[in-house]
């Protein structure tokens, strides 16, 4: 489901507190199919990295790289990926003699890298998807681009009831980067889903509330109707901008 930022369950924490810390902490590791991928079966495939009683565990990792590196990892070289790497394996077994003044000297550097890094990225990525709109505008010309930079194009018209941002709807829907890569989709999972309207990220809110009961839509939301210069996970970049197949099948 696309989640608005503000629920988004991971962050960049890379900004820093008030209070004179280093990094923002992450929210608690949350496993699931959002995060190790619902699209896959574990009933077959390659063999697994670990025994059957380390996967957990090995999980775990997975984890927590793919929270993080979604957000960085077009952002490091493989250099410095090591070096994430040597300082997480000595955090985690308590070597360092005071992690809290690395991070207070160094996290503010940090930062500043990351953000001229992520900035260079962000224009690269708006300008190709300003490219890909206008091409798709003038390849289908029943769509139309709103006021917001919302891209709406309508496949099937529907005829049953129009929602609002206050009602909760039942879909199918189909999320691709601009590149087709599939990042989300109800549809490979097999089932709708409902939700609140309101819980959902800006281009949707105003996308399907474009929609009726029945109709089918083509929306493509600019990253300030999406998830922003941050990303979310570990497929969504920063700056991205997002394509959806949406069938509104109830608004209640």
């Amino acid at each position: 489901m696309p989640i608005s930022s503000k629920m988004a369950t991971t962050v960049l924490a890379l900004s820093l507190l008030r209070g004179g810390s280093a990094f923002v902490p992450f929210p608690p590791a949350r496993i699931g199919y959002r995060v190790l991928g619902s699209r896959m079966s574990m009933s077959s495939g390659p063999s697994m990295p670990a025994s059957e009683e380390e996967m957990p565990f090995y999980a775990l990792g997975v984890n927590l790289a793919r929270q993080l590196g979604g957000q960085v990892k077009d952002l490091i070289d493989e250099d410095e990926t090591e070096i994430v790497l040597r300082a997480f394996g000595d955090t985690m077994r308590g070597t360092l003699a005071d992690p809290q003044t690395i991070l207070v000297k160094y996290g503010p550097q940090l930062n500043t890298i990351l953000q001229e890094r992520s900035n260079s990225v962000v224009e690269r990525t708006k300008k190709a998807a300003d490219e890909y709109v206008e091409n798709f505008l003038a390849c289908n010309e029943e769509a139309v681009r709103t006021e917001s930079g919302l891209v709406y194009c309508s496949m099937v018209e529907g005829t049953g009831k129009q929602p609002a941002v206050t009602d909760t709807v039942e879909v199918h829907y189909h999320g691709t980067l601009l590149t087709g890569e599939v990042f989300d989709s109800s549809v490979d999972r097999g089932q709708t889903i409902s939700f609140p309207l309101s819980n959902v990220i800006k281009g949707w809110q105003e996308g399907v509330a474009m929609m009726k009961e029945g109709g089918k839509a083509t929306l493509i939301c600019p990253s300030d109707l999406a998830y922003g210069e941050t990303g979310s996970g570990d497929l969504i970049g920063p700056g991205a901008t997002l394509k959806f197949e949406v069938e509104l099948f109830k608004v209640s």
